[in-house]
């Protein structure tokens, strides 16, 4: 394994690029999510299979009041999904100034989750790498996903939910085409199928909406102001509880 330390500041897509250039496993997956470093462990970002929480080894953070520096283990960060300490317990109170991450020398591919095989099947490729997977993770999420540089947009707004058995069981029989993810003895549902089937992909609600290639994304066409967007939020948060009698959380921190 390698073992690698980096600044909070740094560009998490230019870091994943980085780790890919110097044969280091663990974050191809990981490819072209927009942020800096130090976000990643407070969201506990994740896609295709794989998430921080997979290769953090520790972090260091300032306090914000004491201005102490201190260590958080993987055990201290309390990761989620999509959560840690920092978005719960010490919410607001740490500034997070770097994190070390613990890499394969020797790439382990996960391409089972999504679209991967698919897309790498497309491309002709025989033998997997860590560009070659990175790759057509850029080419899947850029297909759906709506590019922050050409229009405003929050990412991916809400958790993909989790229910039990039996509410599982009761929506399969309404819905046989529903997509689901089997964790452990309960089942995952696609927030975004949810929101579709609500009849929001694509909608424009003044100057903010559901984005037309991925409905889990909420965009900003103009100047939409951030009241806006969180009653946009509310009302497809609403819409999905009523139709399926599933309550969507949002994925992001509101200031």
């Amino acid at each position: 394994h390698v073992f690698v330390k980096v600044q909070a500041g740094e560009s998490w897509h230019e870091f994943v690029l980085w780790t890919i250039e110097n044969g280091w496993g663990g974050l191809e997956n990981l490819s072209l999510i927009p942020g800096s470093c130090g976000a990643a462990p407070m969201q506990n970002i994740g896609a295709y299979g794989v998430e921080i929480k997979d290769v953090f080894v520790r972090l260091e953070a300032l306090h914000r009041d004491s201005l102490e520096v201190h260590t958080f283990n993987h055990e201290s960060c309390h990761f989620g999904y999509r959560e840690s300490v920092f978005k719960r317990e010490l919410k607001d109170q740490y500034i997070i100034i770097s994190i070390v991450y613990r890499l394969h020398s020797e790439p382990k591919f996960n391409t089972s989750y999504g679209a991967i095989e698919e897309e790498l099947d497309k491309r002709g490729v025989v033998e997997k790498s860590l560009k070659s997977v990175s790759d057509a993770v850029i080419a899947i999420r850029q297909s759906k996903l709506p590019n922050p540089k050409e229009i405003g947009n929050s990412g991916s707004f809400f958790k993909n939910p989790v229910i039990s058995k039996e509410a599982f069981e009761r929506l399969a029989k309404e819905y046989p085409a529903m997509p689901y993810y089997k964790v452990e003895e309960d089942y995952k549902i696609p927030a975004g199928w949810l929101i579709e089937q609500c009849g929001w992909k694509g909608k424009v609600v003044g100057n903010t909406g559901s984005h037309a290639k991925q409905a889990l994304v909420l965009v900003n066409y103009g100047h939409a102001t951030g009241a806006e967007v969180i009653a946009l939020a509310r009302a497809i948060q609403a819409s999905v509880k009523e139709k399926f009698d599933i309550e969507i959380e949002m994925e992001v921190n509101i200031v």
